[in-house]
């Protein structure tokens, strides 16, 4: 199914549905992170296993405070300006934070950090917003093949049995970097 609303897609993944949709730089898959088997179907979409943990992507920034709890001051500012001061043409930065109890282990991986996105793209904020909360954030693509830059390659990628939320791509030119937070080592330059 595709549709242009983002209160359906938003229901869609309330629902246990996974979902496909443009995000700052490719179109990614998304479900709601605390449903075990809407994630299971996202992996196996994917051909991802479970150890490698995936994204959760925010519209703002109270949906993950949660989550910036135990850094310091200096460095909770530093994660914070880095989702809130940038132009939509520049990088998104995903930060790997400590995990609280409200993160499923699934999520996480074979990881004691979740990677975090808190977004600038209107349709990614606005599609959390309805939803409620964060959502997974994993580009969309099988294992080993370049991430969907388009519908019609994410259609071409898990058919037409997949719900699509039609949206533009944001101006980045590629998928977000990613940081320890802890470590500040780079892990996706």
């Amino acid at each position: 199914m595709i549709t242009s609303s983002i209160s359906e897609a938003a229901q869609l993944l309330k629902h246990g549905q996974v979902l496909a949709y443009p995000t700052e730089a490719v179109w990614g898959l998304g479900c709601d992170p605390f449903n075990e088997q809407a994630f299971q179907d996202i992996l196996e979409l994917k051909h991802r296993p479970v150890e490698k943990g995936v994204i959760l992507l925010a519209g703002h920034l109270d949906q993950v405070e949660h989550l910036l709890q135990g850094l310091s001051a200096e460095l909770r500012h530093q994660v914070i300006a880095s989702w809130s001061n940038r132009l939509e043409t520049e990088r998104a930065t995903t930060w790997l934070l400590p995990a609280d109890q409200s993160i499923p282990t699934w999520i996480k991986g074979q990881h004691p950090l979740v990677a975090v996105r808190v977004t600038t793209h209107p349709l990614c904020m606005e599609l959390c917003q309805q939803f409620g909360g964060f959502i997974v954030s994993t580009s969309a693509n099988p294992a080993g093949l370049s991430p969907a830059q388009s519908l019609e390659e994410a259609q071409h990628y898990f058919s037409t049995s997949l719900n699509y939320l039609e949206g533009d791509l944001g101006l980045s030119r590629e998928p977000s970097r990613i940081l320890n937070a802890l470590t500040g080592v780079v892990v996706r330059a």
